[in-house]
């Protein structure tokens, strides 16, 4: 019980801090909103890591709202570094999105997208296998494809789903 506190507490102002820094970014333009930023991705891949990892964490013991907590973070879940890595806010979050639409479709779907922030930078997902898991779930294995300035860069990942969660996560 001691140690669910512990880390439901900081799960708790996080919800809190994140509605204050929103007005922030709503005053800028939505194009610079989207360029890149290296040191404020990488502190936000730190903190997201971590608020992350804590609520697989509890979601895993707890379930319930923990739980959910954790299901509603796509985009680190969803990206491995290599991809993540080259891409922008905005190309992360289309990358995320192919990702989880191919998964829906199933094996041999592929999902395409384009870069509307920068010229030349396109991707996809693609579902290349399947296979059920002996605890009750199932795993997709999914291909990203991400091309920057004609360069293309391949990272196969392992997404799965275990009950009572809806959503797959990569491991």
């Amino acid at each position: 019980m001691f140690r669910a506190l512990i880390i439901a507490v900081p799960l708790a102002f996080a919800s809190v801090t994140i509605p204050v820094a929103a007005p922030a970014l709503a005053v800028q333009g939505s194009s610079a909103q989207c360029q890149p930023n290296a040191q404020a991705r990488q502190r936000g891949r730190g903190i997201g890591g971590m608020l992350g990892g804590m609520a697989r964490g509890l979601g895993g013991r707890m379930g319930g709202v923990a739980g959910m907590l954790a299901n509603n973070i796509p985009i680190a879940e969803m990206l491995g570094e290599a991809i993540a890595a080259l891409l922008d806010q905005c190309e992360q979050q289309k990358a995320a999105d192919a990702t989880d639409e191919a998964i829906r479709g199933g094996v041999g779907t592929t999902v395409a997208w384009q870069s509307e922030t920068r010229p030349g930078v396109t991707g996809q997902s693609v579902v290349t296998a399947q296979e059920q898991e002996a605890g009750g779930g199932d795993c997709m294995t999914v291909t990203d494809i991400v091309i920057v300035d004609g360069e293309e860069t391949r990272a196969p990942k392992r997404m799965c789903r275990r009950p009572p969660s809806t959503r797959y996560v990569r491991v």
